[in-house]
């Protein structure tokens, strides 16, 4: 185990934090709420931590798919540490496990919130909120990878820890240069996203709160309506987004190259688009008669499936009164999820495709003993080993729910509750239905309860091993 490599990174991500900082505290000054101070400490602790680990630079920077794992899940718990401070010393959210709660929330894309008075909370600290799920959305040390030369040839391992779904697909040559098309591609739509909520009349503030926490599929926002607070044009712009950033960036890369017909074949993204509009069409159908128009119910159906489907967890809507055919379509969105190499969570539809797939091979090897049947996706036989990758990440994530939903229910909230605060932070959805709905919150858990919750949150957006893995004592042996 390469330990010095582990703090030096860890040292490099902590001084990015403290840069990230600026912008909240220039928002402080300009609005002049008082939380300079707190914002002032967490930068220059950011900085203590973190300036002498990057000076010990390691002479041997040999990078392993371990110290990938172990630096991702240590990266995000220490950069969601620090990230708490601004809550506590500003006194806006003054209970530590509360404010470790909401940190981790962001910076794991959930926007799960303890808060019931989101527009009562200071301009910079609402802005650091959402600007955590920015952060979080592409990855901090995907950010970092583009940014500075690194790691050489090894930083793959790095983005293979962090990136989300079964495989990670380099869109250019190296690692180094695929982070930073990622990115670019990131901030070039988050900034379009800003410009046409604009145009329509948002102020900047909230333009850029929102956009933020779209780019991430996160689901804070700096009002406690929630989406629920703009016009129906601007919930229209927020909804295409939120599917935009919610499919595979390398279909962005095949366009940006005028390969259009390449990346319209990609089978995970055809899937998941016709899913989409079928889940949207029936529950526009059951709630018809709950809206004003046909148009409308299609405008709330599209937008609500959107956000539980990419993982968003912005609300327009109390969902949870609608029909029961609808709150089950939107439970199974919550397993579902995006698709792989997008800023959005969940099982991933990818592996739901590949899992479908390999029941067919199964079935069919019983029809025919004597035949071959490969798995394929987009025309390519997929390895057996990401197959079994599949199959154990879909097995952890379950007995990590069962489990967790085991611990919350010593609180003794109704199963309904219970059950969807689990799914909505293991797959980084946020709301959830009953007491967590969208006109709820997770105020009401217990310590236990919440650190419960936390560990999810952590699990679900590094998608289960680098967490499991940090935890086990063999990691940091010596080979």
């Amino acid at each position: 185990m390469n330990k010095k490599l582990i703090r030096y990174i860890i040292g490099l991500l902590l001084c990015l934090e403290a840069a990230f900082l600026l912008p909240v505290l220039l928002t402080d000054l300009i609005y002049r709420e008082n939380c300079t101070f707190s914002i002032l400490v967490t930068m220059g602790l950011c900085l203590a931590a973190g300036v002498p680990l990057v000076l010990m630079k390691p002479e041997n920077k040999v990078f392993s798919l371990r110290e990938g794992y172990s630096t991702v899940a240590l990266g995000w718990l220490i950069i969601s540490i620090f990230g708490t401070v601004p809550f506590v010393l500003s006194g806006a959210i003054p209970s530590v496990i509360d404010a470790f709660f909401e940190t981790v929330s962001g910076f794991s894309t959930t926007g799960a919130t303890i808060l019931s008075d989101v527009d009562g909370m200071p301009h910079a600290l609402n802005l650091w909120r959402c600007m955590s799920h920015w952060i979080g959305g592409m990855g901090v040390l995907v950010f970092l990878m583009a940014i500075i030369p690194m790691i050489g040839g090894s930083s793959m391992n790095l983005m293979k820890a962090e990136s989300t779904g079964p495989s990670v697909v380099r869109i250019m040559p190296t690692a180094k240069k695929s982070a930073r098309w990622l990115y670019i591609m990131y901030i070039s739509i988050t900034l379009m996203q800003i410009l046409i909520l604009l145009l329509t009349g948002m102020n900047v503030f909230d333009a850029i709160t929102i956009t933020l926490s779209t780019a991430g599929t996160g689901g804070f926002a700096a009002r406690t309506a929630s989406c629920a607070a703009y016009t129906v044009l601007q919930q229209v712009i927020i909804n295409i987004f939120m599917m935009i950033f919610s499919i595979n960036f390398s279909a962005f890369f095949l366009i940006m190259q005028k390969k259009f017909r390449e990346a319209f074949r990609i089978e995970e993204v055809r899937g998941y688009l016709l899913s989409y509009a079928a889940i949207t069409a029936i529950i526009a159908f059951t709630i018809k008669d709950r809206c004003d128009s046909i148009l409308d119910a299609v405008q709330q159906s599209a937008f609500q499936t959107a956000s539980i489907l990419t993982s968003s967890g912005f609300s327009t809507v109390d969902y949870g009164d609608w029909p029961m055919l609808a709150c089950i379509l939107l439970i199974l969105c919550m397993f579902v999820g995006s698709t792989s190499g997008s800023t959005g969570c969940g099982i991933k539809f990818c592996r739901i495709l590949l899992l479908l797939k390999t029941i067919r091979r199964e079935l069919l090897s019983y029809l025919y003993p004597n035949s071959v049947v490969q798995v394929r996706m987009d025309g390519k036989k997929v390895d057996d080993a990401v197959i079994r990758s599949v199959h154990v990440y879909i097995a952890a994530y379950i007995f990590i729910f069962f489990a967790s939903l085991c611990i919350i229910s010593l609180d003794s909230f109704d199963f309904l509750t219970s059950f969807t605060a689990i799914t909505g932070s293991l797959s980084n959805i946020g709301p959830g239905f009953g007491l967590v709905g969208p006109t709820g919150n997770y105020s009401g858990f217990s310590v236990l309860s919440k650190a419960v919750l936390i560990f999810d949150m952590f699990a679900g957006r590094l998608e289960i091993f680098p967490v499991l893995m940090v935890l086990m004592p063999r990691t940091w042996k010596k080979f």
